[in-house]
């Protein structure tokens, strides 16, 4: 298991991840009105810092960006359970994928994923209705999927340079 030292320089990077994910995630992402949300990239950058920075990194990144997410698109409803549902999504992939073989990043991703996809559903289901839970089961699922699908080659590349920079 992957345990990133908290450093000064290792804070300041989560920092930019988090800023980052916001950044993209708010000019690609598209409202899904039967479900009052919608779709984005945020599990893309959620997935890096996961398998790159482990399960704290994972957790930072997942549950900040959920939640400024929703703060700055307005769907404030959805801010805290967006802390937890992406904050666990984020701790799951990198307490399961971060420093391990190909196969099981790829199975910690889809665990991560799938944990989003049922904060969602119950977050929906609270809010509104259980038809609107289940409404958004396959938007969620497909927006895990492009999320771990973007993330798996972004991490292949870039993570041999972020570990030699922050002396992981």
């Amino acid at each position: 298991m992957v345990e990133t030292k908290f450093n000064t320089r290792t804070v300041a990077t989560l920092g930019m991840l988090i800023a980052l994910n916001v950044v993209i995630s708010i000019f690609f992402h598209i409202p899904i009105p039967m479900t009052h949300g919608y779709i984005n990239l945020c599990d893309a950058g959620i997935f890096i810092a996961a398998l790159i920075f482990g399960r704290r990194g994972g957790v930072i990144v997942g549950g900040a960006s959920g939640l400024l997410l929703d703060l700055l698109l307005g769907y404030p409803q959805y801010m805290f359970f967006s802390l937890i549902a992406h904050g666990l999504e984020g701790w799951l992939a990198g307490y399961l994928g971060a420093g391990k073989s190909r196969g099981r990043q790829i199975a910690a991703l889809a665990t991560g994923a799938v944990v989003m996809v049922l904060g969602y559903f119950i977050t929906d289901s609270l809010l509104y209705t259980l038809a609107t839970g289940l409404v958004g089961v396959p938007t969620n699922l497909i927006q895990g999927a492009a999320g771990a699908v973007l993330a798996f080659p972004i991490v292949a590349g870039i993570s041999p340079f972020v570990k030699a920079r922050l002396k992981m």
